[in-house]
This record gives C-alpha cells, sequence and structure tokens, in this order.
C-alpha cells in the first residue's frame, strides 16, 4: 500500500499506537517485530478491542477477506513513512534537539518556555529513537504551532535517520561527551554522530542551529551553518552568568551586549545546568517570546524523572540524579556537589554503563576525582567500580548497598546519589 493510501486512512483514526495494551477507540495499530516479541500476533485482538485498521508485515497473520488488515513489507519503516509524511503534510516548524548530557532536561525546559506563547508538541518521556520520534510525530495537529523533537542515539547513522524522519527546521547540540563508547567505538564516533543533526541542517535551505559558544567541539563543527551563539560572552545573542547555586542554580541573563539584565532563580540542580537554561533562553527569543514569560517558565521548572531532584527526608537531603549516568555527566555532577555548601557531604555512585573498553579506566578516572573531593562518605556500587583501585565501600549491587545502610543508616548529609539507571540506586532514598 501505498504511504498517501495509509495516510488517508490514518487521517480517520483518533491516532496511533504500536503496544496492543493501549487500545482505545478507532486507533491505528502498527504491528512491530522485537527478538522478544512479535506484534503482528497480536492484530486481530487489537481490531476486536477498537483499533480501527492493524498494520502487518508478516503474511501467516493476514487475513484477505478483512480490509482493516494492512500487510505492508516492514511495519517499522511504514510507520517512520507515515510519520515523515504526516509531518511534511502539516508543515509545522520542527525543533530538533540531540546530546550527550542534558538534551531532556533542556527539552523540557524549551517547550516551557515556548508553550506561554505557542501550542507546542515535545517529546515525552524516552521516546526519542527510531520508533518514539515517529510516534510523537504522528500526534501533531493543525493547532500545534511548533514541535521540540528529541533524537537519542547510541550507535552512528542513527541522528541522520531520526533527523531524515522529522525534518527539523531548527537544531540543538547540547553538547559531546563520552557515552554510549560500546556502540560508537570512541569519543571521536560520538562527535561524528551527535554531528549529524548538523549535517541535515547544512543541508537543509533556511534552517538555524543554536550553538553554545564555549564548547569548542560543536564550534569546531559550525561552519556553514546559520548558526545562532548562546554563551557567556557579552556579544553573544542570548549571554550570561551565574549568581549562585546552593544548590540551587541563580544565573543573570540578557540579549546581546546591550540588553536588560534579567535576574533568574531556578530549581535546577547544578551549574551544569545554566547552559541549558541559556539554551531554552535562546531559542525563545529566537521566536520573540517576551522575557517575562521566558522568566516565568524557567522559575516554574521543576526537575522530574530522577535527574537532578532535590529532596528531603528526615534524617538527610538527597540529590537524586539516578536517570543516567555516563563519565562526562559523572564528571560534572560530582565538580559541582564539590563546590556546593553542606557541612557533611555524602555521594553514592552506581556504574556507568555501555562504555565497552573503555570501562574501566573510565571508573577508576572518577575513583581519583573522588579522592581529590575528599567527600565525608562514600559509597560505590557496580562491579565496574569495584574493580577499581580504591578505598571507599564498595559493593556489587544495589542489594547489598541497601543492607549495608541498614546497618549504617547516614544522618545529617547532603547526599549525591548518581548512577545508570539499571543499577535502579533510586531504591537506596528508602534507607536515608
Amino acid at each position: 500500500m501505498k504511504i498517501s493510501t495509509l495516510y488517508t486512512l490514518f487521517q480517520e483514526c483518533s491516532g496511533v499506537t504500536t503496544d496492543s495494551r493501549k487500545i482505545v477507540p478507532d486507533i491505528l495499530y502498527i504491528a512491530l517485530r522485537g527478538e522478544k516479541f512479535n506484534g503482528n500476533e497480536f492484530a486481530a485482538e487489537a481490531l476486536r478491542t477498537g483499533a480501527l485498521y492493524a498494520v502487518i508485515d508478516d503474511p501467516a497473520y493476514d487475513q484477505p477477506e478483512n480490509d482493516k488488515i494492512i500487510l505492508v513489507e516492514d511495519s517499522l519503516k511504514t510507520l517512520q513513512e507515515l510519520a515523515s509524511y504526516h509531518r511534511k503534510a502539516l508543515g509545522t516548524t520542527i525543533i530538533g534537539i540531540t546530546g550527550t548530557n542534558g538534551k531532556t532536561t533542556t527539552k523540557e525546559l524549551i517547550a516551557a518556555v515556548l508553550s506561554g506563547s505557542y501550542r507546542v508538541l515535545y517529546t515525552q518521556g524516552n521516546l526519542y529513537n527510531h520508533i518514539g520520534v515517529p510516534l510523537t510525530l504522528l500526534q501533531l495537529t493543525p493547532q500545534h504551532q511548533l514541535a521540540v523533537i528529541e533524537m537519542g542515539a547510541s550507535h552512528p547513522g542513527e541522528i541522520r535517520t531520526l533527523a531524515d524522519i522529522a525534518d527539523p527546521d531548527c537544531g540543538l547540540i547540547t553538547n559531546v561527551g563520552k557515552a554510549h563508547l560500546e556502540g560508537f567505538s570512541s569519543f571521536e564516533g560520538v562527535i561524528r554522530t551527535k554531528g549529524e543533526l548538523y549535517e541535515y541542517l547544512r543541508e537543509k535551505k533556511g534552517s538555524t542551529v543554536f550553538i553554545h559558544h564555549e564548547n569548542s567541539y560543536l564550534m569546531d563543527r559550525a561552519q556553514r551553518l546559520n548558526a545562532i551563539y548562546y554563551g557567556t560572552e557579552e556579544d553573544l545573542y542570548v549571554n550570561g552568568r551565574i549568581t549562585g547555586s546552593s544548590p540551587y542554580l541563580s544565573f543573570e541573563w540578557k540579549a546581546g551586549r546591550e540588553g536588560a539584565h534579567h535576574p533568574r532563580e531556578t530549581r535546577l540542580i547544578g551549574a551544569y545546568n545554566f547552559e541549558n537554561a541559556l539554551a531554552a533562553i535562546t531559542i525563545g527569543r529566537y521566536f520573540d517570546v517576551e522575557p517575562h514569560k521566558i522568566n516565568e517558565a524557567l522559575s516554574g521548572y521543576t526537575p522530574t524523572n530522577n535527574r537532578s531532584q532535590l529532596t528531603e527526608t528526615v534524617k538527610n537531603k538527597l540529590i537524586l540524579d539516578a536517570y543516567n549516568a555516563n563519565p562526562t555527566s559523572m564528571k560534572a555532577a560530582l565538580t559541582n556537589f564539590k563546590i556546593m555548601n553542606a557541612p557533611r557531604k555524602m555521594v553514592i555512585l552506581g556504574d556507568m554503563k555501555e562504555l565497552g573498553e573503555d570501562s574501566h579506566e573510565e571508573h577508576q578516572k572518577i575513583v581519583s576525582l573522588l579522592e581529590d573531593s575528599q567527600f565525608e562518605r562514600v559509597i560505590l556500587v557496580g562491579g565496574n567500580f569495584c574493580q577499581t583501585e580504591n578505598s571507599y565501600e564498595c559493593y556489587n549491587t544495589t542489594e547489598k548497598t541497601l543492607r549495608a545502610l541498614e546497618t549504617a543508616s547516614p544522618e545529617g548529609y547532603l547526599i549525591l546519589i548518581k548512577g545508570s539507571n539499571s543499577m535502579h540506586l533510586t531504591q537506596v532514598t528508602n534507607h536515608l
């Protein structure tokens, strides 16, 4: 079936899903396959429970007499082509965002800033891969004026694929750092892959990129781009300086050299969020959002999903940053934590995943940074940290860590908790 024909059917539907457990009346069900599942098996059930049409790519589940079942060669490719067709049909202005660290927080800040003046669609949860980006784009309606589409990657070529689908008009790379080295093979591989967004926008007439002026890796790749810069230098489109971080980030910003100064207090933890906030301000100003609306959005934003969340228990104050971890974000979190004002500091760090052959070296570097920081108590969690040379409490599993905290429960500390999501370090908060 031609995509244009399928698009006509899609317009009859209430939406799209690839999850047979989330069928609502008149939805379009697209059956995907994975290593451990075959969505084709549930196509007939999806129709029985309310789906208007079901797209499949396994002839074994086709019913030629049933015009509600649509057989295609590749359901995933069809999903992506349908999303691209829909995006182009509506013509919504798309802002693509990627980066090693901070892209989710930055995406949410951008959406918050823009939503005060526009009807904005933006990526929800972890829908930033080859399935999530199409599903997000298919939520676009004629009422949306802007869309902020987050793009993630763990292998070369993935950002280019997502850019081909989303066809962004503007782009932002938050930064590049050491993450998913197992998939990228090297740090240079990370830089090249994130830079695929620049490559796409360089080829697209009339596109714009927003670049952190102090990031040398990004600046090196800014040639022949229609670029707008932000940072600390006064001549930049948006510039600012940090005025406080104890523990919440405070700063002031202005547009250009002569712009008015705007002091701002936020609910963001850590100085490393300063450039994320500046990125959101820059995009807000580019789309003519009034400064007072930008400021309201920045002050009103509260991080969620275990990203730099400050919570207080009966015994301690916790900075929970356990959604993800890589060498770059771990170093930034520790460096920021070191300068925070607190009489007693403790850190609980979990393994950083997907670092491949660089894993031992990168974990050892974090241990060296800890030694220089001289925190009162340090707990390392996971096999990678336990294989390093260190003098700290070290437990192979989170379960063993919980037992240790039951035995020696800390009290009166400011505690940083950071590690890869698969380490499940959120569990330790119940013992703090």
